[in-house]
């Protein structure tokens, strides 16, 4: 069994190419946590995840420190007990325990996290226009694009959010669909009278309109929703994709790597849901790269659902840790056959803001 040699741990800062507006905060830029693994066969492998400030009470200082303390355990471990120990921990810190999982998955599962062939995969594109006029020219742009599926948030202001759906849908009608998301941010009755407009026929899906623990008031949106409701910030286990599947109007549960863990976890999420009657929506919209690649991976082998796995199309290309070996064409994302992610060197020194090298 392989063992580790080393474990590099930065925080990078990568600018987008414009700015990311949830109902929470603002982002100018992401500040994923990257761990490197080399072994003492000369293997290297890269895992990344964002902790987001407002996502979960996950802070980056504690998911910072979490890393530290676990690099220090394992470093110089065979690879199976670097794995189980960091299975163990990782409700400490999920996220930041995610990165290092998602390394280990590369050197333990290397036939889950590589495709054989070069693959092209549906992703939606984030929406931002607020104003009628704006709203047509980014519509137009990303139908130019090949986007037949953007996202919408929402959340700040209900009024507001209904007539800009309004106009949205009436402009996207017969060209495209969206996806609503209200990432928390609605009571239930601003939920109810906004989910009124709506429209199925364009309208996938509405995501999140509720705190994620008020599962009782999410329950009452689903129940008149003319759109299924898709349950995000709750959906970390299989015990809550089950309680999801008993939810009437409840027909979406939104998974990601970074809540999961681990690949086999990620896909035992799928599987479960697909048992109990639900549908899935794959992808991290605040990932970078790296996270980027290995849920599109997943999604490859799983889903044909456009996915959400588009946090790397929002930074800056020169900012793009893996450059443009994960390209882009008419609306999918493409990823070359037998694809290792390794950083650019270069790029990942100019956006590092710290880093932590601890060897066996």
């Amino acid at each position: 069994m392989k063992a580790i040699k080393s474990i590099q741990l930065f925080h990078v800062d990568l600018p987008l190419i414009r700015p990311y507006a949830l109902s929470y905060k603002i982002f100018e830029s992401f500040e994923p946590f990257l761990v490197c693994i080399e072994t003492d066969d000369g293997t290297v492998r890269w895992g990344e995840q964002h902790t987001s400030p407002g996502s979960s009470s996950e802070t980056r200082k504690d998911g910072w420190n979490f890393l530290a303390t676990q690099a220090r355990a394992v470093v110089g471990k065979p690879i199976d007990q670097a794995y189980e120990c960091l299975q163990l921990k990782r409700a400490e810190s999920p996220v930041a325990a995610a990165a290092f999982l998602n390394a280990l998955d590369q050197i333990v599962l290397p036939e889950q996290c590589q495709i054989p062939e070069s693959i092209h995969l549906p992703v939606l594109s984030a929406f931002s226009a607020i104003i009628e006029k704006e709203i047509e020219a980014e519509l137009q742009e990303k139908l130019n694009q090949g986007y037949t599926t953007l996202k919408i948030k929402v959340g700040a202001d209900a009024p507001r959010d209904r007539r800009r759906v309004e106009i949205i849908q009436r402009l996207i009608a017969g060209k495209g669909t969206i996806r609503v998301d209200a990432n928390r941010a609605f009571s239930v009755s601003d939920a109810i009278e906004f989910c009124e407009v709506l429209d199925p026929s364009i309208c996938e899906l509405f995501e999140q309109p509720c705190d994620a623990n008020d599962w009782k008031g999410n329950g009452d949106v689903a129940k008149v929703s003319p759109v299924p409701i898709m349950l995000d910030e709750p959906i970390c286990s299989l015990d809550d994709i089950d309680r999801a599947a008993a939810m009437y109007g409840v027909g979406f549960c939104k998974v990601k790597l970074k809540r999961f863990g681990s690949i086999t976890a990620l896909e035992q999420a799928i599987k479960r849901a697909h048992e109990q009657g639900l549908e899935i929506v794959l992808g991290d919209g605040l990932g970078s790269d790296i996270n980027c690649y290995l849920e599109a991976v997943v999604s490859h082998r799983h889903l044909a659902r456009a996915g959400e796995f588009n946090g790397c199309l929002k930074i800056r290309q020169e900012s793009r840790l893996l450059g443009s070996s994960i390209g882009f064409s008419r609306g999918h994302m493409i990823i070359p056959e037998r694809y290792i992610p390794q950083p650019n060197t270069d790029t990942l020194q100019k956006h590092t803001v710290r880093s932590e090298l601890f060897s066996a």
